[in-house]
């Protein structure tokens, strides 16, 4: 099973899930809320500050994919989407979508409240 931890206080990252999901019609993903309290960051090998900044997916094989290769890893395994996987794979194209993906999330982050007290959290319990 194919793990996706998604930030589900964001409002546009539930919709885009709640797509996702809407076609995952055999049961292939854990769709993995980071508000629920069953989310343990010491079992995983990211944090949840982490998590909340960028989309995280582990695979089959346990294998942490973040960002667009997440997206890329969600969309070939979904109807209608693969091909956007396929194009999102090839080297220049990936490239500029991590590079726009890596402005949205950091702005994203940023803006959201829930974001910035996890971040504060965090940092309190590094010192």
């Amino acid at each position: 099973m194919i793990t996706v931890f998604y930030d589900d206080q964001c409002g546009l990252c539930r919709k885009e899930i709640a797509v996702y999901q809407n076609q995952d019609k055999h049961g292939l993903f854990n769709w993995q809320r980071l508000s629920e309290t069953t989310f343990d960051p010491n079992e995983q090998r990211f944090n949840l500050v982490q998590a909340l900044e960028r989309l995280h997916v582990i695979n089959h094989q346990g294998d942490v994919k973040i960002g667009v290769d997440a997206f890329i890893l969600i969309w070939n395994q979904l109807p209608y989407w693969k091909i956007l996987g396929f194009f999102a794979s090839v080297a220049p194209v990936k490239w500029f979508l991590n590079l726009v993906y890596d402005q949205f999330a950091k702005r994203r982050f940023k803006r959201l409240d829930h974001c910035q007290l996890a971040l504060a959290e965090q940092m309190k319990k590094q010192t």
